[in-house]
């Protein structure tokens, strides 16, 4: 078989992405310019103290993390959820091109780190063909296999099907492409937007690209400087539509928390990192699995014995205890030791700290989000009236019709949720046979090489020669046809 390698062309200087020299709330010991880490100290804070919205703004190195540049035009506008998104791109074929200050992906330029985890990390990219930047999940398959403890682990607890539930991916790669082919389907100004998955089966990294939230998280917890009722009151209301879209789309997402809420250019928030989340059918979800955040699990969730509870009333719980977070600054139950944690979810009061004095009616909501019996826990469609949200009646949020489009992912579509593009070569002898109705085995008399259809626009070269790069044979040449 010709193995071929693909050549990309990258300036000297891919750092194209501009910190606005002159911000007050940076300083550069080198020269002012593009960031590159080869002629540029570290820039670092000014010793003035920053507001939440700039800390939001800057990464772990004190640098901007969305360059005064077009940030990616997925998203539908806020006012109308029900405009159509643009399809995903999904590619099969991944070039890197390693230069002296960044590396080139395909056709994005990537840039500083953004986020981190586990699962691998999030890296700011600039994606030549629309002078866009984008924030580019990596995630690497060994890594995933390897924390799950062996390549095909059988179902972990809570899988087994219950009726109205469903049954999770058995393996962490399945997880991850369920979680894929959820996010093709979303679209609502209040969920984070995929728009491209890149991966190649010669490659151990996969490859999500999402829109830009570019402000980052709504908040870090704990922190000294809570939000503002009023400031609560409109994130909280961006939290309300996303969930009652998810759950109308018969998803739950199970690990919501300030962190994963991320705010936008017109200061919206919208819903990320899909990763734990169950997909159900009938009319709510039926759990039985421990996955998410500690200190944002329902106490329902962390029971000894294998009891079934609600999706819904789980999804619910963690945006009480992310409301709390909004006006208090910190969780309700907190301990460093995650069994004493697990306790104090399950059996402590709720309690409401003396500063700041929030109103009765917040109180009152989040002490119905946070009932710890999910049968008489508060659900979204009574929180969409509750007074505090709707400031009695002065800011109604939209029906559940204005709000939501239903959609459905069929376990088709997860299995193609990064589709597998066939060489050119068993295109062509599919078509073929099928022209000369000729179905016999077709590798009796020969067997022909494949090729590869992977890297349109690019340059191909045989590897290890320049200048032996060969054409198509005269029979291939006639198939081609075919196709057109």
């Amino acid at each position: 078989m010709e193995s071929f390698i693909v050549v990309t062309e990258c300036e000297p200087d891919c750092a194209v992405d501009h910190c606005l020299a002159q911000d007050p709330l940076l300083e550069a010991d080198g020269p002012e310019g593009p960031l590159d880490a080869g002629s540029q100290a570290r820039p670092h804070l000014s010793s003035r103290k920053l507001s939440l919205q700039e800390r939001s703004q800057l990464d772990a190195n004190g640098r901007c993390i969305h360059p005064a540049q077009p940030s990616s035009p997925v998203g539908s506008p806020q006012s109308s959820p029900r405009l159509p998104r643009r399809p995903t791109v999904e590619s099969r074929h991944v070039s890197i091109t390693g230069m002296q200050d960044c590396v080139q992906l395909n056709q994005y330029t990537l840039k500083d780190e953004i986020g981190k985890g586990s699962y691998g990390v999030v890296k700011l990219a600039y994606n030549e063909n629309d002078n866009t930047y984008y924030a580019m999940k990596v995630l690497s398959k060994k890594k995933l296999i390897r924390q799950a403890g062996f390549p095909r682990r059988p179902p972990p607890r809570g899988t087994r099907p219950a009726p109205g539930g469903c049954i999770q991916p058995r393996g962490p790669i399945e997880q991850v492409y369920q979680e894929i082919a959820i996010l093709k389907k979303l679209d609502h100004p209040n969920v984070v937007k995929l728009v491209e998955v890149l991966d190649d089966p010669n490659e151990d990294h996969l490859y999500m690209v999402f829109e830009l939230v570019n402000q980052g998280p709504v908040m870090e917890v704990p922190t000294l400087k809570p939000l503002s009722e009023d400031q609560a009151r409109f994130y909280f209301q961006d939290l309300i539509k996303g969930i009652e879209y998810l759950h109308y789309q018969k998803i739950i997402h199970r690990d919501i928390k300030p962190s994963n809420l991320l705010v936008g250019e017109d200061g919206h928030i919208k819903i990320a990192d899909f990763g734990v989340s169950n997909e159900f059918k009938g009319s709510d979800a039926l759990l039985s699995n421990t996955v998410g955040t500690p200190a944002f699990m329902a106490p329902e969730s962390l029971s000894e014995t294998r009891k079934i509870f609600s999706g819904k009333a789980l999804d619910v719980w963690a945006m009480g205890v992310t409301l709390y977070c909004f006006v208090f600054g910190q969780c309700p139950f907190m301990d460093e030791r995650i069994m004493c944690l697990h306790s104090k979810i399950k059996s402590q009061a709720l309690e409401f700290p003396d500063q700041p004095d929030i109103a009765e009616d917040l109180k009152d909501l989040i002490t119905r989000m946070l009932d710890k019996n999910p049968e008489s826990r508060i659900m979204v469609p009574e929180i969409k009236l509750h007074p505090w949200v709707t400031r009695h009646g002065a800011e109604p949020l939209p029906s559940e019709d204005e709000n939501c489009t239903l959609v459905e992912v069929t376990e088709e579509e997860v299995e193609n949720s990064v589709k597998h593009i066939p060489s050119l070569a068993t295109v062509i002898l599919v078509k073929t046979m099928i022209r000369k109705r000729s179905f016999g085995n077709p590798f009796d008399c020969s067997r022909r090489e494949e090729r590869s259809l992977s890297a349109p626009g690019n340059l191909l070269r045989k590897q290890g020669s320049e200048d032996s790069l060969q054409g198509p044979d005269p029979p291939l040449a006639g198939e081609e046809e075919v196709l057109l």
